[in-house]
Protein backbone atom coordinates (compact mmCIF):
# COMPACT_ATOMS: atom_id res chain seq x y z
CA UNK A 1 0.00 0.00 0.00
CA UNK A 2 1.48 3.42 -1.02
CA UNK A 3 1.99 5.99 2.01
CA UNK A 4 0.79 9.09 1.85
CA UNK A 5 4.58 10.88 1.85
CA UNK A 6 5.78 8.63 -1.57
CA UNK A 7 1.48 9.55 -2.63
CA UNK A 8 3.24 13.47 -2.59
CA UNK A 9 6.64 12.80 -4.25
CA UNK A 10 5.19 10.79 -7.04
CA UNK A 11 2.86 14.21 -7.91
CA UNK A 12 5.65 16.46 -7.52
CA UNK A 13 7.86 14.87 -9.62
CA UNK A 14 5.71 13.85 -12.67
CA UNK A 15 5.12 17.62 -13.67
CA UNK A 16 7.37 19.16 -15.52
CA UNK A 17 6.10 18.52 -19.61
CA UNK A 18 3.02 20.18 -18.17
CA UNK A 19 1.52 16.21 -18.34
CA UNK A 20 -1.01 15.40 -14.48
CA UNK A 21 0.54 12.66 -12.41
CA UNK A 22 -1.45 9.29 -11.98
CA UNK A 23 -3.89 9.28 -9.82
CA UNK A 24 -4.69 6.29 -7.42
CA UNK A 25 -8.00 6.57 -7.68
CA UNK A 26 -9.92 4.74 -9.90
CA UNK A 27 -13.34 6.01 -12.30
CA UNK A 28 -16.68 4.76 -10.44
CA UNK A 29 -20.03 5.83 -10.65
CA UNK A 30 -23.02 4.41 -9.70
CA UNK A 31 -25.83 2.61 -12.28
CA UNK A 32 -28.00 5.32 -13.35
CA UNK A 33 -27.49 8.18 -10.70
CA UNK A 34 -25.51 11.36 -10.85
CA UNK A 35 -25.71 14.29 -13.38
CA UNK A 36 -24.21 13.28 -16.70
CA UNK A 37 -21.26 15.26 -17.52
CA UNK A 38 -21.17 17.15 -21.28
CA UNK A 39 -18.26 16.64 -22.90
CA UNK A 40 -18.49 17.94 -26.07
CA UNK A 41 -15.85 19.89 -27.98
CA UNK A 42 -15.90 24.15 -27.23
CA UNK A 43 -14.93 26.49 -29.68
CA UNK A 44 -12.20 28.80 -29.64
CA UNK A 45 -14.08 31.74 -29.91
CA UNK A 46 -15.61 31.68 -26.84
CA UNK A 47 -12.73 32.87 -25.26
CA UNK A 48 -10.62 34.35 -28.05
CA UNK A 49 -12.19 37.55 -30.07
CA UNK A 50 -9.36 36.77 -33.08
CA UNK A 51 -6.80 34.24 -33.95
CA UNK A 52 -4.00 34.15 -36.77
CA UNK A 53 -1.02 32.41 -38.44
CA UNK A 54 2.02 34.16 -37.73
CA UNK A 55 4.58 33.46 -40.91
CA UNK A 56 8.13 34.26 -39.16
CA UNK A 57 10.82 33.72 -41.67
CA UNK A 58 11.24 32.66 -45.41
CA UNK A 59 10.92 29.15 -44.80
CA UNK A 60 7.15 29.46 -43.85
CA UNK A 61 7.29 28.34 -40.12
CA UNK A 62 4.43 29.76 -39.15
CA UNK A 63 2.64 30.06 -35.59
CA UNK A 64 -1.18 30.17 -34.61
CA UNK A 65 -1.78 32.54 -31.98
CA UNK A 66 -4.87 33.83 -29.94
CA UNK A 67 -5.86 37.08 -29.15
CA UNK A 68 -8.22 39.12 -26.71
CA UNK A 69 -8.29 42.45 -25.56
CA UNK A 70 -7.61 46.12 -27.06
CA UNK A 71 -5.50 47.99 -24.09
CA UNK A 72 -3.09 48.01 -21.46
CA UNK A 73 0.03 45.35 -21.31
CA UNK A 74 0.78 42.44 -23.20
CA UNK A 75 0.48 39.07 -21.69
CA UNK A 76 2.05 36.53 -24.06
CA UNK A 77 1.01 33.12 -22.66
CA UNK A 78 2.86 30.18 -23.66
CA UNK A 79 1.70 26.78 -22.57
CA UNK A 80 2.99 23.65 -21.34
CA UNK A 81 4.43 20.54 -23.29
CA UNK A 82 2.18 18.50 -25.46
CA UNK A 83 -0.55 21.47 -24.55
CA UNK A 84 -1.87 24.25 -26.91
CA UNK A 85 -2.65 28.11 -26.59
CA UNK A 86 -6.21 27.11 -25.82
CA UNK A 87 -5.10 25.91 -22.22
CA UNK A 88 -5.20 29.61 -21.62
CA UNK A 89 -8.98 29.92 -23.33
CA UNK A 90 -10.63 30.32 -19.43
CA UNK A 91 -7.94 32.10 -17.83
CA UNK A 92 -8.03 34.75 -20.73
CA UNK A 93 -11.46 35.47 -20.47
CA UNK A 94 -11.24 36.17 -16.60
CA UNK A 95 -8.07 38.06 -16.41
CA UNK A 96 -9.66 40.42 -18.80
CA UNK A 97 -12.70 40.92 -17.58
CA UNK A 98 -10.25 41.87 -14.19
CA UNK A 99 -7.80 44.25 -15.72
CA UNK A 100 -6.98 46.46 -18.71
CA UNK A 101 -4.83 44.02 -20.69
CA UNK A 102 -3.92 42.67 -24.44
CA UNK A 103 -3.55 38.37 -24.83
CA UNK A 104 -1.37 36.68 -27.10
CA UNK A 105 -1.44 33.05 -26.61
CA UNK A 106 0.72 31.28 -29.07
CA UNK A 107 0.89 27.55 -29.97
CA UNK A 108 4.34 26.45 -29.79
CA UNK A 109 6.35 25.27 -32.24
CA UNK A 110 5.29 21.30 -33.26
CA UNK A 111 2.09 22.12 -30.76
CA UNK A 112 -1.76 23.12 -31.97
CA UNK A 113 -2.01 24.39 -34.98
CA UNK A 114 1.57 26.01 -35.55
CA UNK A 115 3.62 24.31 -38.13
CA UNK A 116 7.54 24.42 -38.82
CA UNK A 117 9.83 23.03 -40.91
CA UNK A 118 11.11 20.98 -38.22
CA UNK A 119 8.71 20.38 -35.52
CA UNK A 120 11.07 18.02 -33.07
CA UNK A 121 13.22 20.75 -32.20
CA UNK A 122 11.95 21.95 -29.22
CA UNK A 123 15.58 23.59 -27.96
CA UNK A 124 15.11 25.52 -25.19
CA UNK A 125 17.06 28.63 -27.16
CA UNK A 126 14.78 27.90 -30.37
CA UNK A 127 11.44 27.70 -28.58
CA UNK A 128 12.56 31.13 -27.31
CA UNK A 129 13.74 32.54 -30.37
CA UNK A 130 10.37 31.73 -31.59
CA UNK A 131 8.14 33.49 -28.94
CA UNK A 132 10.92 36.88 -29.93
CA UNK A 133 10.02 36.31 -33.58
CA UNK A 134 6.09 36.20 -32.90
CA UNK A 135 6.20 38.88 -30.85
CA UNK A 136 8.09 41.12 -33.34
CA UNK A 137 5.78 40.52 -36.10
CA UNK A 138 2.33 40.85 -34.99
CA UNK A 139 4.17 44.08 -32.93
CA UNK A 140 6.41 45.16 -34.69
CA UNK A 141 9.47 47.85 -33.15
CA UNK A 142 7.33 49.26 -30.71
CA UNK A 143 5.23 46.40 -28.33
CA UNK A 144 3.18 47.43 -25.24
CA UNK A 145 4.94 46.18 -22.09
CA UNK A 146 5.00 42.35 -21.77
CA UNK A 147 4.74 40.14 -18.86
CA UNK A 148 5.65 36.29 -20.14
CA UNK A 149 3.14 33.88 -18.38
CA UNK A 150 4.56 30.72 -19.05
CA UNK A 151 2.69 26.78 -17.49
CA UNK A 152 5.32 23.91 -16.98
CA UNK A 153 7.82 23.79 -20.18
CA UNK A 154 6.47 27.44 -21.39
CA UNK A 155 7.07 28.38 -17.82
CA UNK A 156 10.91 27.52 -18.55
CA UNK A 157 10.54 28.87 -22.34
CA UNK A 158 9.93 32.34 -20.67
CA UNK A 159 12.25 32.29 -18.50
CA UNK A 160 14.87 31.63 -21.52
CA UNK A 161 12.83 34.12 -23.65
CA UNK A 162 13.02 36.74 -20.89
CA UNK A 163 17.12 36.28 -20.69
CA UNK A 164 17.96 36.63 -24.10
CA UNK A 165 17.49 40.48 -23.57
CA UNK A 166 15.68 40.32 -27.30
CA UNK A 167 12.37 41.87 -26.09
CA UNK A 168 13.53 45.15 -24.34
CA UNK A 169 9.42 46.32 -23.43
CA UNK A 170 9.41 43.25 -20.90
CA UNK A 171 8.11 44.46 -17.44
CA UNK A 172 7.17 41.17 -15.74
CA UNK A 173 7.56 37.70 -15.49
CA UNK A 174 5.16 35.26 -14.45
CA UNK A 175 6.05 30.91 -13.90
CA UNK A 176 3.08 28.65 -13.36
CA UNK A 177 4.30 25.50 -11.58
CA UNK A 178 7.76 24.51 -12.67
CA UNK A 179 10.77 24.65 -10.48
CA UNK A 180 14.47 23.23 -11.53
CA UNK A 181 15.05 21.09 -8.72
CA UNK A 182 11.66 18.95 -8.88
CA UNK A 183 11.69 19.51 -12.67
CA UNK A 184 15.15 18.04 -13.49
CA UNK A 185 14.20 14.74 -10.86
CA UNK A 186 11.15 14.33 -12.69
CA UNK A 187 12.86 13.50 -16.27
CA UNK A 188 13.74 9.86 -15.72
CA UNK A 189 9.78 8.67 -14.89
CA UNK A 190 8.53 11.12 -18.23
CA UNK A 191 9.09 8.40 -20.84
CA UNK A 192 6.88 5.60 -18.76
CA UNK A 193 4.47 8.27 -18.24
CA UNK A 194 3.64 9.26 -21.55
CA UNK A 195 3.67 5.73 -22.98
CA UNK A 196 1.05 5.50 -20.39
CA UNK A 197 -1.23 7.16 -21.93
CA UNK A 198 -4.04 6.27 -24.65
CA UNK A 199 -2.32 6.57 -28.10
CA UNK A 200 -6.03 7.34 -30.04
CA UNK A 201 -9.18 8.17 -29.31
CA UNK A 202 -12.09 7.16 -31.43
CA UNK A 203 -13.80 11.01 -30.89
CA UNK A 204 -12.75 14.53 -29.67
CA UNK A 205 -15.79 13.31 -26.98
CA UNK A 206 -13.95 10.38 -26.26
CA UNK A 207 -10.62 12.11 -25.89
CA UNK A 208 -11.74 14.76 -23.21
CA UNK A 209 -13.76 12.85 -21.02
CA UNK A 210 -10.53 10.44 -20.64
CA UNK A 211 -8.37 14.09 -19.76
CA UNK A 212 -11.15 14.82 -17.17
CA UNK A 213 -11.27 11.32 -15.58
CA UNK A 214 -7.70 10.65 -15.82
CA UNK A 215 -7.19 13.76 -14.14
CA UNK A 216 -5.04 15.54 -16.78
CA UNK A 217 -7.39 18.73 -16.23
CA UNK A 218 -9.70 18.68 -13.66
CA UNK A 219 -11.80 21.46 -15.12
CA UNK A 220 -14.65 19.91 -17.28
CA UNK A 221 -15.46 23.22 -19.41
CA UNK A 222 -10.96 24.00 -19.68
CA UNK A 223 -10.78 20.34 -21.13
CA UNK A 224 -13.64 20.96 -23.42
CA UNK A 225 -12.15 23.81 -25.52
CA UNK A 226 -8.62 22.99 -24.87
CA UNK A 227 -8.20 19.16 -25.37
CA UNK A 228 -8.28 19.43 -29.42
CA UNK A 229 -5.73 21.28 -29.33
CA UNK A 230 -3.85 18.34 -28.08
CA UNK A 231 -4.51 15.98 -30.89
CA UNK A 232 -4.79 15.54 -34.45
CA UNK A 233 -6.70 14.27 -37.01
CA UNK A 234 -6.04 10.53 -38.65
CA UNK A 235 -8.22 11.56 -41.61
CA UNK A 236 -6.92 15.34 -42.57
CA UNK A 237 -3.34 15.25 -40.68
CA UNK A 238 -4.26 18.64 -39.66
CA UNK A 239 -4.76 20.02 -35.29
CA UNK A 240 -8.27 18.92 -34.53
CA UNK A 241 -9.47 22.36 -33.62
CA UNK A 242 -10.49 22.73 -37.50
CA UNK A 243 -13.02 19.44 -36.50
CA UNK A 244 -14.86 21.49 -33.55
CA UNK A 245 -17.49 23.65 -35.16
CA UNK A 246 -18.26 26.99 -34.12
CA UNK A 247 -21.94 25.64 -32.78
CA UNK A 248 -22.20 22.11 -31.47
CA UNK A 249 -25.35 20.04 -30.29
CA UNK A 250 -24.59 17.93 -27.41
CA UNK A 251 -25.14 14.00 -28.17
CA UNK A 252 -27.84 12.00 -26.51
CA UNK A 253 -25.35 9.52 -25.49
CA UNK A 254 -24.81 9.53 -21.95
CA UNK A 255 -20.90 8.67 -22.33
CA UNK A 256 -18.26 8.53 -25.46
CA UNK A 257 -17.02 5.68 -23.96
CA UNK A 258 -19.87 3.46 -23.47
CA UNK A 259 -19.52 2.17 -26.87
CA UNK A 260 -16.34 0.86 -26.13
CA UNK A 261 -16.35 -0.60 -22.88
CA UNK A 262 -16.26 -4.40 -24.52
CA UNK A 263 -13.22 -4.20 -26.69
CA UNK A 264 -10.39 -6.55 -25.77
CA UNK A 265 -7.70 -4.61 -25.47
CA UNK A 266 -7.43 -2.80 -22.44
CA UNK A 267 -5.98 0.94 -21.98
CA UNK A 268 -2.52 1.15 -20.19
CA UNK A 269 -3.47 4.36 -18.44
CA UNK A 270 -6.32 2.55 -15.74
CA UNK A 271 -5.82 4.60 -13.29
CA UNK A 272 -8.34 7.53 -13.46
CA UNK A 273 -10.24 10.60 -10.96
CA UNK A 274 -13.32 9.66 -9.04
CA UNK A 275 -16.03 11.45 -11.00
CA UNK A 276 -18.48 13.28 -8.90
CA UNK A 277 -21.69 15.89 -9.83
CA UNK A 278 -20.73 19.45 -10.21
CA UNK A 279 -22.93 20.23 -6.51
CA UNK A 280 -22.29 16.96 -4.62
CA UNK A 281 -19.84 13.66 -4.42
CA UNK A 282 -21.50 10.33 -5.42
CA UNK A 283 -20.16 7.36 -2.77
CA UNK A 284 -20.33 3.81 -4.51
CA UNK A 285 -19.78 0.74 -3.38
CA UNK A 286 -17.63 -2.19 -5.52
CA UNK A 287 -20.71 -3.57 -6.46
CA UNK A 288 -21.64 -0.73 -8.60
CA UNK A 289 -18.38 0.06 -10.54
CA UNK A 290 -18.94 0.62 -14.56
CA UNK A 291 -16.36 -2.16 -16.28
CA UNK A 292 -12.57 -0.51 -16.61
CA UNK A 293 -11.91 1.64 -19.30
CA UNK A 294 -11.07 0.38 -22.87
CA UNK A 295 -9.78 1.40 -25.86
CA UNK A 296 -11.44 2.18 -29.61
CA UNK A 297 -11.20 -0.45 -31.99
CA UNK A 298 -10.46 1.62 -34.61
CA UNK A 299 -9.20 1.67 -38.07
CA UNK A 300 -5.28 4.05 -38.88
CA UNK A 301 -7.34 6.26 -40.70
CA UNK A 302 -10.21 6.76 -38.08
CA UNK A 303 -10.21 8.91 -34.57
CA UNK A 304 -7.19 11.30 -32.93
CA UNK A 305 -3.84 10.44 -31.84
CA UNK A 306 -1.62 13.01 -30.00
CA UNK A 307 -0.43 16.12 -31.77
CA UNK A 308 3.12 15.90 -30.64
CA UNK A 309 5.05 12.74 -30.04
CA UNK A 310 6.97 14.55 -26.70
CA UNK A 311 8.98 10.76 -26.29
CA UNK A 312 10.90 11.83 -29.03
CA UNK A 313 12.10 15.26 -27.81
CA UNK A 314 13.78 13.77 -24.73
CA UNK A 315 17.51 14.50 -25.78
CA UNK A 316 16.22 18.47 -25.06
CA UNK A 317 14.38 18.10 -21.92
CA UNK A 318 16.66 18.64 -19.32
CA UNK A 319 17.82 21.99 -21.54
CA UNK A 320 14.38 23.84 -20.71
CA UNK A 321 15.26 23.21 -16.85
CA UNK A 322 19.16 23.66 -16.16
CA UNK A 323 19.74 26.55 -14.48
CA UNK A 324 16.54 27.70 -14.61
CA UNK A 325 15.78 29.02 -10.45
CA UNK A 326 19.21 30.76 -11.11
CA UNK A 327 18.09 32.77 -14.19
CA UNK A 328 14.61 33.05 -12.87
CA UNK A 329 15.66 35.33 -10.00
CA UNK A 330 18.25 36.76 -11.86
CA UNK A 331 15.66 38.63 -15.07
CA UNK A 332 15.71 42.46 -12.95
CA UNK A 333 11.70 42.35 -13.29
CA UNK A 334 8.43 42.02 -11.16
CA UNK A 335 8.42 38.26 -11.19
CA UNK A 336 5.50 35.90 -9.74
CA UNK A 337 5.72 32.06 -9.50
CA UNK A 338 2.62 30.20 -8.92
CA UNK A 339 2.78 26.85 -7.72
CA UNK A 340 0.20 23.90 -6.86
CA UNK A 341 1.49 22.78 -3.90
CA UNK A 342 4.69 24.82 -1.98
CA UNK A 343 6.75 21.58 -1.73
CA UNK A 344 7.57 22.38 -5.41
CA UNK A 345 9.86 24.99 -4.47
CA UNK A 346 13.98 23.92 -4.78
CA UNK A 347 16.68 25.38 -2.60
CA UNK A 348 17.66 28.07 -4.74
CA UNK A 349 13.56 29.19 -5.00
CA UNK A 350 13.29 28.79 -1.36
CA UNK A 351 16.07 31.06 -0.58
CA UNK A 352 15.37 33.38 -3.02
CA UNK A 353 11.57 34.00 -1.66
CA UNK A 354 13.07 34.14 2.02
CA UNK A 355 15.59 37.20 0.33
CA UNK A 356 12.47 38.33 -1.10
CA UNK A 357 14.05 38.32 -5.31
CA UNK A 358 10.37 36.32 -5.83
CA UNK A 359 7.47 36.01 -4.95
CA UNK A 360 5.60 32.83 -4.73
CA UNK A 361 1.53 31.78 -4.18
CA UNK A 362 0.33 28.44 -3.28
CA UNK A 363 -2.54 27.76 -5.16
CA UNK A 364 -5.69 25.82 -3.85
CA UNK A 365 -4.61 21.99 -2.47
CA UNK A 366 -8.04 20.36 -5.23
CA UNK A 367 -5.96 21.87 -8.55
CA UNK A 368 -3.65 19.36 -10.13
CA UNK A 369 -0.41 20.41 -11.96
CA UNK A 370 -2.93 22.63 -15.24
CA UNK A 371 -3.28 25.00 -11.98
CA UNK A 372 -4.35 28.02 -14.83
CA UNK A 373 -6.97 25.60 -16.13
CA UNK A 374 -8.10 23.55 -12.93
CA UNK A 375 -8.79 26.85 -11.48
CA UNK A 376 -9.04 30.18 -13.92
CA UNK A 377 -10.79 32.63 -11.61
CA UNK A 378 -7.97 31.86 -9.17
CA UNK A 379 -4.82 31.99 -10.86
CA UNK A 380 -6.51 35.08 -12.75
CA UNK A 381 -7.15 36.61 -9.36
CA UNK A 382 -3.69 36.16 -7.97
CA UNK A 383 -2.18 37.35 -11.95
CA UNK A 384 -4.62 40.63 -11.43
CA UNK A 385 -3.57 41.24 -8.04
CA UNK A 386 0.16 41.27 -9.01
CA UNK A 387 -0.17 43.33 -12.34
CA UNK A 388 -2.17 46.12 -10.22
CA UNK A 389 0.44 45.84 -7.40
CA UNK A 390 3.38 46.08 -9.39
CA UNK A 391 1.85 49.09 -11.73
CA UNK A 392 1.75 47.46 -14.91
CA UNK A 393 -2.32 47.89 -15.78
CA UNK A 394 -5.09 49.35 -13.93
CA UNK A 395 -8.06 47.36 -12.83
CA UNK A 396 -11.61 47.25 -13.84
CA UNK A 397 -15.02 47.12 -11.86
CA UNK A 398 -15.11 43.67 -11.39
CA UNK A 399 -11.77 43.49 -9.68
CA UNK A 400 -11.59 43.20 -5.90
CA UNK A 401 -8.44 43.38 -3.58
Amino acid sequence: MEASALKKVRCKLIAPLGLPPPSSKSFSRPSGMGKKKDYTPIHWSRYFTSREKIVVNEDGDSFQVYRRGSSGPLLVLLHGGGFSALSWSLFAECIEGLVSCQILAIDMRGHGDSKTHNDDNLSAETQADDIVSVVKHVFGSDPPPIVLIGHSMGGAIAVHAAATDQLPMIAGLIVIDVVEGTAMEALASMQNFLRSRPKQFLSLEQAIEWSVRSGQIRNGESARVSMPGQLRSDVTGECATSDVPETVTTPTASSPLDATTQTSNALKHGECITEEDEDEKIESSPSTREPTFFPPAVSPKTGYHWRIDLTKTEHQWPGWFHGLSATFLAIPVAKLLLLAGIDRLDRELTVGQMQGESNSNNMLPQCGHAVHEDVPDKVAEVVATFLVRNRLTSPKEKFNW
